[in-house]
């Protein structure tokens, strides 16, 4: 049996009673076969097993790459040659279409070595669910083309997929040097023009008194997110919050059945700098509320970071892409809550039609205004318009 041949077994879950495969069932502990309808339950892990494969991977060790077996695997994944996507391959699959841009793929006959996820967080929302809610949400769209909501209404399949992402903690103290800024207000006399003749008025007028600042705030970062996807645009993986973590379970290829996974495409590293910048930002709020008063200026903020973790993980998503005109747009739907994130083409010609609409309203309510500027007598007016 080559490596690749023991990949797919790993991930492979026949039915007992038939031999056909099983497919997680979402929202569910179970495996169903759709093919007998048979059940298996999926085995509850020992409290000790969860929290070791729970548990956090020391950031050092990540990137300098000092990882064994225990943390690395062989995946089947090959990258969509249209949106990048690394998608890997279950069972015996060799080719499917892109879940993000509907390009058909095929798997290399090799495999890569990555860093495992750890943990999964299941599907909670059936493939039904999702579809309805990206149909409500296509509803509230003002110009959408028909055929997108014919696209959904006709129950086109969407890609159920786990889509990766690594969190980090960290302990970190920043110190910070910086201005409070306190308001003062002092009265003034103006001259204004009143009518045509001079007044005297009082008036407020604002000051700021600068006061030099110092010291340092302690924060501390708990699974920080950072999609290790690029083939979604970043808003939409940032926007499909938030996730209940503390459902997370540990790795196991059964929440997978059925589903397909994407590799990560952000490196350990290239993620922590970003973590490290969304940190930044947090850092800076709260220096300025330490700083206090009216307005603040920041000179220097200097942050030590400790403690610092990182785990891979994978977050459940529901994947359609419809091409318009030429153009891939996707749309993507929180596995957990529902959420609805999209790319959304328009219907130029719903736009020409509603400003046509009103123009000829405007114009309307403009004759109705002054019938005689337009040579109209307003006693040839139908009664219902006087």
């Amino acid at each position: 049996m080559t490596k690749a041949d023991r990949v797919d077994e790993a991930h492979r879950h026949p039915c007992t009673q038939c031999g056909a495969d099983l497919r997680f069932q979402p929202g569910q502990t179970q495996l169903v076969c759709d093919h007998c309808g048979h059940v298996q339950e999926i085995a509850a892990p020992a409290p000790r097993q969860k929290a070791r494969a729970l548990g956090e991977i020391s950031l050092a060790r990540g990137l300098a790459q000092d990882l064994g077996d225990d943390i690395s695997e062989e995946v089947r994944a090959t990258s969509c040659p249209n949106c990048g996507a690394v998608i890997e391959f279950q069972g015996a699959n060799h080719a499917q279409d892109c879940p993000f841009c509907a390009t058909p793929v095929v798997v290399d006959t090799g495999t890569h070595r990555h860093i495992k996820p750890q943990a999964v967080l299941p599907f909670e929302i059936s493939e039904n669910q999702a579809r309805a809610a990206l149909t409500r949400w296509l509803g509230s769209l003002w110009f959408a083309p028909n055929r997108l909501l014919d696209y959904t209404r006709k129950g086109r399949a969407m890609a159920g997929i786990y889509v990766p992402f690594w969190t980090f903690d960290a302990a970190t103290t920043s110190r910070y040097s910086g201005q409070r800024g306190e308001h003062y207000y002092e009265t003034r006399t103006v001259t204004v023009n009143v009518n045509g003749r001079s007044e005297q008025r009082q008036e407020q007028v604002r000051h700021t008194r600068w006061y030099p600042a110092s010291g340092q705030v302690p924060r501390d970062f708990d699974d920080l997110l950072v999609m290790a996807s690029t083939s979604l645009p970043p808003r939409l993986g940032a926007e499909l919050t938030p996730w209940d973590l503390t459902r997370l379970q540990p790795y196991s290829p059964e929440f997978l059945a059925g589903f397909q996974a994407e590799g990560y495409t952000v490196a350990l590293a290239d993620a922590h700098q970003s973590a490290r910048a969304q940190m930044a930002r947090v850092i800076e709020r709260d220096v300025r509320r330490a700083i206090g008063g009216d307005e603040q200026r920041i000179s220097a903020i200097d942050t030590r970071h400790s403690d610092e973790t990182f785990k891979h993980i994978l977050l459940p998503v529901w994947t359609a892409a419809y091409k318009y005109n030429g153009k891939s747009y996707r749309f993507v739907v929180n596995g957990q809550t529902a959420e609805v994130q999209g790319e959304r083409p328009y219907s130029w010609w719903k736009i020409v039609f509603a400003v046509l609409a009103v123009v000829v309203v405007a114009g309307a309510a403009l004759v109705l205004s002054d019938p005689s500027a337009f040579g109209i007598n307003p006693s040839d007016l139908p009664d219902w318009l006087n």
